[in-house]
């Protein structure tokens, strides 16, 4: 089976955030109300809800590399995943993990940036050089 994924999660502000997704990043905006937003996050549905107060935990990151746990994000074609890297670049986002080549020469080798949210979530744009690696084990 196949289908898009829905992710909701909170901000304390929804105007910022708002101004994130939907200017920022471009996405569509979906059914909302005063306290909550849905978006089109490259075929995926975000809900956005609005909260008086997070909780923030410690980030925690696979001791083997400098990538949290956790994190969300999409898998882009490699042109789309090269025209946000530049979007970003020429804008002047900061990048939480600098765009790069990872597990180069390994099965999984991929293109990855990370960038932050207004509310610090972590999203991993990516890419593969063929579509078909995504899920191939060897």
């Amino acid at each position: 089976m196949t289908g898009p994924f829905h992710l909701a999660f909170a901000t304390t502000d929804i105007k910022r955030i708002k101004a994130f997704y939907g200017k920022f990043l471009g996405c569509k905006e979906g059914r909302s109300a005063d306290t909550w937003v849905d978006y089109d996050f490259f075929g995926h549905q975000l809900t956005i809800q609005e909260v008086p107060m997070l909780i923030h935990t410690a980030r925690i990151y696979n001791p083997k590399s400098s990538v949290p746990s956790s994190h969300w994000g999409v898998v882009l074609s490699l042109a789309d995943w090269r025209k946000l890297r530049d979007k970003f670049k020429k804008v002047g986002v900061k990048f939480f993990i600098e765009p790069s080549v990872v597990m180069k020469g390994q099965v999984g080798e991929q293109r990855s940036m990370f960038i932050e949210d207004p509310d610090g979530h972590a999203i991993e744009f990516k890419c593969f050089e063929n579509d078909e690696d995504l899920f191939r084990k060897a």
